[in-house]
């Protein structure tokens, strides 16, 4: 059967017009780009409100013991604090989409709306084009979002360093427009298959949440200095996104078939 958009985008709809049926789905989207925002922005706060503290450059040689002794301690803190905090922003990418799909397939056996869905002639590409795009839409706006009012925040905060405007630097907007996009479908393609298997959408959300604890755990590399982060970095990074994304979808478009689902849930 040929690929429709209108269908697509009709399941798309249906399932983005049910996330203001859920306001405790809202806030949670609502809450993690908010503490993404505001605990840069105090930790840059922390630096700039005495540039000329000792300590201050006692901390920048633990980062790089070959800083000149000219050098702005402050400002070197807070680029370092830019670089280490992206890799957790990219979490929230990847995170936001799990809170939505996770209710793609297991909310929809929960509320009894399953079974016409499953009558409808919808495909499974169109089934799965919609349902990512009802979670990846909103995703990708709360992340453009939150990454506004950060470089807003610390550009604000930052002012007293002087030298110019500190964000968006090139590796930020580099992540925002070009990285974000496949995490956030790599959520969503992991928390759909999830969904698919289990009976709640509770138990899809929490077990589909783990899969941001690897990309914790390399923020935590990093800023321990065990891996040295950068644009190469985070370009390979983006391109094993992009190879788990095509098998995802692979896998999404074999278990959203309608037989396997009728067979599964009927």
């Amino acid at each position: 059967m040929a690929f429709r958009p209108r269908r697509a985008l009709a399941v798309f709809w249906k399932d983005f017009l049910d996330l203001r049926k859920t306001p405790s789905l809202l806030a949670a989207m609502v809450a993690l780009p908010m503490v993404l925002v505001i605990v840069p922005m105090i930790v840059v706060w922390t630096y700039v409100r005495d540039p000329n503290d000792a300590n201050l450059r006692v901390i920048a040689l633990y980062y790089d013991s070959t800083l000149p002794l000219g050098a702005n301690a402050g400002r070197f803190l807070v680029e370092r604090t830019l670089l280490d905090w992206f890799g957790m922003f990219l979490v929230m990418p990847v995170f936001v989409p799990i809170l939505i799909s996770s209710q793609s397939v297991a909310g929809e056996k929960e509320r009894r709306t399953l079974e016409p869905l499953l009558a409808s002639p919808v495909t499974a590409m169109e089934l799965v084009a919609g349902k990512s795009l009802a979670s990846l839409v909103p995703a990708i706006i709360i992340t453009w979002l939150a990454f506004v009012l950060l470089c807003i925040g610390v550009d604000v905060v930052a002012w007293p360093l002087g030298q110019g405007l500190m964000m968006p630097s090139t590796l930020w907007l580099f992540g925002v427009l070009v990285l974000a996009p496949p995490f956030a479908f790599f959520g969503n393609g992991v928390a759909v298959l999830i969904s698919a298997r289990v009976a709640e959408a509770r138990t899809a959300q929490q077990i589909s949440a783990l899969v941001v604890l690897p990309f914790v755990g390399l923020v935590g590399g990093q800023v321990a200095g065990v891996l040295n982060a950068g644009p190469a970095y985070y370009a390979v990074q983006g391109a094993v996104v992009l190879l788990l994304d095509a098998v995802l979808l692979w896998a999404s478009l074999r278990l959203l078939d309608r037989e396997r689902l009728i067979s599964r849930w009927g």
